[in-house]
């Protein structure tokens, strides 16, 4: 017989007993045994104690029937290092007890526990099958013996009937185990692989808003550094203290800063994987008006509150600003189509603060539902890291979704306002 399948409380068990060191399953079945054994023996001293003097068996016969209990019970030691044997000596032992006291319904656990165990290491079809051929042979071999023995009609079809329960019903919750646990296998193996896609949907957004980083990163050096060539340019032509030196260290200066932007160029374009125009100019905080128009357009019911006196962010900050207002945008459209959306700017002494709120689904719209969800907050807080930024996400008090983040913005001398 097979022994693939484990029953329904293995895990339960295998997650108890090690540390009493019972650890493989040939030990904790022992261990089955054994207590069984001690139970159906003082159950069966207790039975036959209060039984009347007339129905009691003989002393000699009551020994030989507390041994056969006991030895049918340990059988389950074998119920899955070797299933064959264990039901064997289950319906061996069985059919001696109907030997021993035909008058009486002797029966222990061990044959529900067998045929239950039938159900969960076989398939379902061969576990039936298995389960009806022993019930047949137990059933017959008892009812014979106890015809042999002189037993009457309602002793016989006693002894027949509850071989056919015991084998036939047992047997048939080991089989709702072993689809129970199967089942269950298979939701967490489905709820696994979801995660996984999930995250690798996670790290392949964040790996296109890198490449875009590089992209912004790219017209922000750019930015700067030809400032710094024109500079450098500049205090060549205008020092006038020891002009030899100045021109020299100004026209390094100048070179410099010259190879330093044409390797930045060829570094960040190995991480483009844009697909617009590179020469755009990158869009921010000023841009917002743009992008709450074309929201409305979208069919999106989206205002636009600023507060605060406007200063000039750093160009990355900027650009951040805008892309996290603009991924907030599209998750509301995804996940609450038909709510108003509050998207606020306000400037403050010590930075910059975004907050974009959306109510719930309108109820004539349904959220929209897919396999590219997921990855919008991670987006967010990859831009909110990179400009030393405090990002914060939750739901709202109606059923909508809020979105903050606040972004430090330099001084003049370069510290934290």
């Amino acid at each position: 017989m097979e022994t693939a399948r484990g029953t329904g409380t293995e895990g339960w068990w295998a997650a108890r007993l090690p540390p009493l060191g019972v650890r493989s399953p040939f030990a904790r079945d022992a261990l089955l045994g054994v207590v069984t054994a001690v139970a159906m023996v003082l159950l069966t001293v207790g039975t036959t104690a209060l039984a009347p003097p007339e129905d009691a068996p003989a002393r000699a016969v009551e020994r030989w029937v507390l041994l056969l209990v006991a030895v049918q019970s340990l059988a389950l030691a074998l119920r899955r290092v070797r299933p064959a044997a264990c039901v064997a000596v289950v319906v061996a032992t069985q059919v001696a007890l109907v030997a021993l006291a035909p008058d009486m319904s002797v029966r222990t656990l061990a044959g529900f526990v067998a045929a239950a165990t039938l159900g969960t290491v076989l398939p379902a079809g061969r576990a039936l099958r298995a389960a009806w051929a022993v019930a047949a042979v137990e059933a017959g071999a008892g009812a014979a013996v106890a015809v042999a023995r002189g037993a009457g009609a309602d002793a016989v079809v006693q002894h027949a009937g509850s071989a056919v329960l015991v084998w036939g019903g047992a047997v048939l919750v080991g089989v709702y185990l072993a689809t129970r646990r199967d089942h269950l296998r298979l939701v967490q193996e489905r709820a696994a692989q979801l995660e996984r896609e999930r995250d690798a949907r996670v790290r392949a957004a964040v790996a296109d808003e890198r490449a875009r980083l590089a992209r912004e990163l790219h017209d922000v050096a750019a930015h700067h550094l030809s400032g710094m060539v024109v500079q450098a340019a500049a205090v060549e032509k205008l020092v006038g203290r020891d002009p030899d030196a100045a021109r020299a260290g100004a026209a390094w200066l100048r070179d410099q800063g010259r190879e330093t932007l044409d390797n930045l160029r060829q570094v960040v374009g190995l991480l483009r994987r844009d697909e617009g125009d590179a020469l755009a100019p990158v869009p921010g905080v000023d841009a917002l008006d743009d992008l709450v128009r074309t929201a409305r357009d979208l069919g999106d019911d989206v205002t636009l509150t600023r507060a605060g006196d406007p200063v000039a962010l750093p160009p990355l900050t900027d650009v951040s600003v805008y892309r996290v207002a603009q991924q907030a945008l599209t998750n509301a459209r995804q996940h609450a189509p038909g709510g108003p959306v509050r998207l606020t700017v306000t400037h403050e002494p010590a930075g910059v603060l975004l907050e974009v709120v959306n109510g719930p689904a309108a109820r004539a719209a349904s959220p929209a539902r897919g396999d590219h969800g997921g990855t919008g907050l991670a987006v967010m807080r990859e831009r909110a890291a990179l400009v030393g930024g405090v990002l914060e996400t939750g739901g709202t008090p109606d059923g909508g979704w809020r979105v903050r983040l606040r972004v430090p913005v330099a001084d003049d001398e370069g510290g934290r306002r």
